[in-house]
């Protein structure tokens, strides 16, 4: 099974849309945004939010087992909670994508919304690293999610892996390991979608299965639909070239495609696969892979079995 734990919608799919897409990319569970990029919608905008909710749970509404729909909400609306509240209890969505720009994920502003998250014990994918506005990255940093331990039954995950502070994204999640917190119940993993750029991508990922192990990160395309299933597939195979890379095992493999993001979103492990033919998680040819070259660094580093994490125990800090 593999589960694309990053799909952003724009408010311009259909929901034939995007399980061709999936179909084509051989993705068997998609974890859809709601739209807050343009279009019409905007994270300043808590209309506009309401307004992309809605859109979301009519896509998602009659595929529960393909499409799981990520609310958006800015939770420096005094409205955010309840509008969060809505979104699930209401309109059917699961989770929830917010995006820290003008607010920082410690403040007690916004401490309401997580409150609700953590009363449903929802899974949360937040932004973290550099933003694309160019602006707003100082208000990401890995160490300010922090706060969400203040809401333990949140189930966290950061996305981009952090980057450029991945170090400090590895220490943020490293905190669950490091107290004996089995990987299934972490608050915390890391969502290895796009990220570093090309020349960092190896030496991250190697140094995040050394430390925290595959159990603590996912896949995600962070694609914009709607898209063609190649675009998707294109991202997947940048991470099918990485795993080849570092000879990662099949263990490892299964994780990162599907294991940590089916215990982010309470889904069961084995679930069946509906891309399944298409879902093929080995590389192909050179040919078939035009973005094998960007990729740095060459040979091993799993040794044709499973990184394993480093064993850790409770320290004083």
């Amino acid at each position: 099974m593999i589960i694309d734990a990053h799909l952003h919608c724009t408010g311009r799919e259909t929901t034939d849309d995007v399980l061709r897409t999936l179909d084509e990319a051989g993705i068997d569970v998609g974890v859809l945004l709601a739209p807050f990029l343009g279009d019409g919608y905007s994270l300043d905008d808590a209309a506009s939010l309401r307004r992309a909710n809605e859109h979301l749970a009519r896509l998602v509404r009659h595929h529960p087992d393909r499409l799981v729909g990520f609310a958006v909400v800015d939770p420096r609306h005094p409205d955010a909670p309840d509008d969060l509240r809505h979104a699930i209890e209401d309109l059917g969505l699961r989770g929830c994508k917010m995006v820290p720009t003008g607010w920082y994920p410690y403040e007690e502003r916004v401490q309401p919304v997580f409150a609700v998250a953590n009363e449903h014990a929802l899974p949360l994918l937040f932004h973290s690293g550099i933003f694309i506005d160019g602006r707003s990255g100082r208000f990401c940093r890995p160490t300010y999610f922090e706060a969400l331990r203040d809401h333990p039954r949140t189930r966290v995950a950061l996305a981009h892996m952090g980057w450029p502070w991945t170090d400090e994204a590895l220490a943020v999640a490293l905190i669950d390991r490091i107290h004996g917190v089995p990987h299934e119940r972490a608050q915390f993993r890391l969502d290895i979608s796009f990220g570093p750029p090309p020349p960092y991508r190896r030496e991250v990922l190697a140094r995040m299965l050394d430390v925290l192990g595959a159990g603590s990160l996912q896949f995600g395309s962070d694609c914009f639909l709607p898209c063609s299933g190649a675009q998707v597939r294109e991202r997947k195979q940048w991470v099918v070239d990485l795993m080849d890379e570092l000879d990662l095992g099949a263990d490892t493999r299964e994780r990162l495609w599907s294991g940590t993001a089916a215990a982010w979103l309470g889904l069961p492990a084995t679930a069946g696969t509906h891309a399944g033919a298409h879902a093929s998680t080995h590389a192909g040819s050179n040919a078939e892979r035009p973005h094998a070259g960007l990729l740095a660094g060459t040979g091993g580093g799993g040794g044709g079995g499973d990184y394993a994490p480093r064993p850790w125990r409770p320290v004083c800090c």
